[in-house]
């Protein structure tokens, strides 16, 4: 199962995620994790992400599909894996296309989780009282402020790629606003399909 979820912060792409992960029993690739993890290794690739890094520039598009690239080489993700935040831009999924296609692979299925902006903001504020109340230190970018401007970025940048995925016929959209089980019912509904 090759899959990447879509969907702007607060969706629920992690938890579905980590569902996911538990019923296929493969890795879902974060490019930050990948990115760290090839920087520690001293991968040639990491280690031209390292010197960006260091520069305090933005590791470019090339930099993240060759970490991508020798990730899905690897022996956990011979069975498949989840993308979750990447591809961010139209450049990136085009990219990874290209890549797919260069190693013979195909995904099995793109999602997006839709929402309800207005809502996502109101679950945002409301996971953040309850974590104060629990006693609990609330994620720097919990809070409404930051979650908007997460949300302009989604809009400007990577909303564009759930309509890349859609002109090419692999888009498929389930309701990110339902319960949770609701929510991963559906996804099983759409990967079963």
């Amino acid at each position: 199962m090759r899959l990447i979820l879509l969907g702007p912060p607060g969706a629920g792409k992690g938890t579905q995620a980590a569902r996911l992960v538990e019923k296929f029993g493969i890795p879902q690739l974060s490019t930050g994790d990948m990115l760290r993890a090839a920087v520690k290794a001293g991968t040639p690739v990491g280690l031209k992400a390292k010197a960006v890094m260091e520069a305090g520039g933005l590791v470019s598009d090339e930099i993240v599909i060759g970490i991508i690239k020798d990730r899905i080489k690897e022996a956990d993700a011979a069975k498949g894996f989840i993308l979750d935040g990447f591809p961010r831009t139209v450049a990136q999924a085009e990219a990874l296309t290209a890549l797919l296609d260069a190693e013979k692979m195909q995904l099995d299925a793109v999602v997006e989780l839709k929402v309800d902006e207005k809502a996502l903001l109101a679950r945002i504020e409301n996971r953040a009282r309850e974590t104060v109340a629990a006693g609990g230190v609330v994620r720097a970018d919990d809070n409404p402020e930051s979650f908007k401007i997460r949300l302009d970025a989604y809009r400007e940048q990577t909303a564009p790629v759930s309509a890349y995925y859609a002109k090419i016929g692999e888009l498929k959209t389930v309701d990110g606003m339902a319960p949770i089980d609701a929510v991963t019912k559906a996804l099983d509904g759409v990967l079963a399909g």
